[in-house]
Formats: C-alpha cells, structure tokens, sequence
C-alpha cells in the first residue's frame, strides 16, 4: 500500500528532472499520473522510463489556456478526478543588465511560471476532489535577488502570491496550495543558470552557489522530489500556504 494509492495527479514539466523524479515517486506510492511538457519527444522517453500504466502523457504549452483546459479533461477522462496538482513547468532566460534585458524574455519567463501555474490551478481546481493538494514549484530564488537575473527571479516571486491567494481561497474545501523552493540542483537547467549567471559576474557560478548552501552542495531532483511528496500526501494535512524550503540552508 502506498501513500497515494487511488490518486491521481498531474504533473507539468513532467519530462525534466524534477517532473520525472517526482512522477517516478508518486507512481511508486499508488498514485496515477498525468505527465503535461511541451517537448513531445521528452514526454515518450519519460513514459518510456516510467513503464507504467498509470502514466500518460499530454503536449501542451502550459502559458495556453486551451491547452490546459485540454490537459485537464484529459486526465479526468483517462483516470477521473484530480487529487494532485504539482505545477512545476519552468524556464529560465537570461542573465543581463537591466538596461539590456529583453522584453520578450522576460514575458516569456512569466507566462510560463506564473501564468501557467494560474491557469493549472483556474482548470484543475475546478476538477480536483475536496481534500486535495496543489504543489507550485518555486525557487530559493523566491526569496533573494542575483544580478541580472530579473525574468526568473521576478517570476518565482510571484508564484508565492498565487500560492497565498488559492490557499485562502480552497481551504473551505480543505485543499492545501503549497510552494517548494528547491536550492540549486545537479541537472541541465541548473547548469544553464551557472553559466549565464558566471558571466554575468565574472566567476564560476558553481562554486558561487555552492559557496552560499550551508550544506555545501547541490541537490538531487530526488531529494527534493521526496519534499514534494510530503506536500502532496496526507502526510502534510495540516500544511497550507507554507514555503518549503528544500535549498541546503542556502536561504537560513
């Protein structure tokens, strides 16, 4: 018996790292999944992966709210209602003066973490069975500023917002709206921030980060995976509008 048996959840920015951990878990504990991405290819490797029959796959921009209203019904068609909601699709831009930061990049940035994760939850809250659990992933960027890192750092901000207003709003129907702020993490996009952000300030931006985390490393997609699901269980049914900070100490 897992923790999550029966469940169904959804996942956006399912075929990276931290989407496919995270799936690989619930999966493990009883849950079945809905894997959302943009990258179609990537979506039938994590499948694949996976090899489960609790696993679908949806391609969807999830800044589109047509395509999220699709991915939605799909997983209720395909396994009924929603009891998780792990909005977790990213991206990250670029690092720039602000003179010189892009218009266009920086609404990019947005739409996908902040639009797209007011869209998963105006369509899946709808959907979901009282007692649920909507998890957002945000950043230990949420609660610091980095030079030139203004899209990212802005948009993180703002998912603690939208996560404070849907914890007020759903707990009537005791749905808890969660945020989990992972520190820096041993994976590609990680490794595309260090070496925008390295640039930017002249040195390496690995041994920036890890200058700055207490306990002196990076994260595993795993390890914060395991947060999530605290955050998604019943295991945290008394956590609602809380910041889970799984960042190494970077934010103490």
């Amino acid at each position: 018996m897992g923790i999550l048996d029966g469940k169904t959840a959804i996942i956006t920015g399912g075929a990276g790292s931290l989407g496919l951990a995270t799936a690989r878990l619930f999966v493990e504990q009883g849950a079945s999944v809905m894997l959302v991405d943009l990258d179609a290819a990537a979506l039938d490797a994590a499948r694949q992966a996976l090899g489960s029959d609790r696993v679908e796959t949806f391609t969807a921009d999830v800044a589109a709210e047509a395509d999220v209203a699709h991915y939605v019904e799909r997983t209720v068609a395909r396994f009924g209602a929603i009891d998780i909601l792990f909005s977790n699709a990213g991206n990250f831009g670029v690092v720039a003066p602000i003179a010189d930061y892009p218009a266009d990049i920086f609404d990019a940035v947005y739409a996908v973490h902040v639009r797209g994760a007011f869209l998963a939850a105006k369509h899946a809250a709808a959907r979901m069975r009282d007692g649920g659990s909507i998890v957002i992933t945000s950043s230990v960027a949420a609660t610091r500023g980095d030079p030139g890192v203004y899209a990212y750092i802005t948009a993180k901000h703002a998912q603690v917002g939208l996560m404070r207003c849907l914890a007020k709003e759903l707990a009537p129907r005791r749905i808890r709206v969660n945020s989990i702020h992972p520190g820096p993490l041993d994976n590609a996009f990680q490794r595309a921030v260090e070496t925008g952000l390295g640039e930017e300030i002249g040195r390496d931006g690995t041994d920036f980060f890890n200058e700055q985390i207490p306990l002196g490393r990076h994260g595993s997609a795993d390890e914060i995976a395991r947060s999530v699901l605290f955050l998604a269980s019943e295991q945290s049914s008394f956590t609602t509008g809380a910041m889970l900070m799984a960042d190494g100490g970077m934010s103490a």
